[in-house]
């Protein structure tokens, strides 16, 4: 497993405020994905422009750590709460690990998102645990 790293959702902002994270941390983006690199999906409305240069996804690996994080919108916008907006992300090295811990972290959770394979993926899902924290469970195929 490459370990637990935080994971945090910003309302259109979040190149900026990573940007400002690696001056003060230092360290280097190992990935930077736009809305708008997202595969067409068959049977879903076109993209809104303002959202395709928008953060869907970014690492910055400062020490063994990667800090990550996106921008909110579309389906994941209407939840996000400055102060309680960040997820805990794990990466298991099997489809199989990562299905037993998203099975074992949602038990008296909420599922946000089943399980399931995504185009970045073999398993992908997201879930509220028990106790209230945000969790992401993605097989670790790429690196984070």
């Amino acid at each position: 497993m490459s370990g637990i790293h935080p994971y945090l959702t910003f309302d259109g902002n979040c190149e900026e405020a990573f940007n400002f994270y690696k001056s003060v941390f230092g360290g280097e983006f190992t990935s930077i994905n736009r809305f708008g690199d997202i595969p067409p999906q068959e049977g879903e409305p076109p993209m809104a422009e303002d959202m395709k240069n928008q953060i869907m996804h970014i690492a910055l690996q400062v020490g063994d750590t990667h800090f990550m994080g996106s921008d909110s919108g579309g389906e994941w916008g209407p939840g996000l709460v400055k102060g309680n907006n960040f997820t805990l992300s794990v990466s298991p090295d099997s489809e199989q690990e990562c299905k037993d811990l998203f099975e074992k972290l949602s038990e008296g959770g909420t599922v946000t998102m089943p399980m399931q394979a995504t185009f970045w993926s073999k398993a992908f899902g997201m879930l509220t645990d028990q106790f209230g924290i945000q969790w992401m469970v993605s097989v670790n195929e790429h690196g984070v």
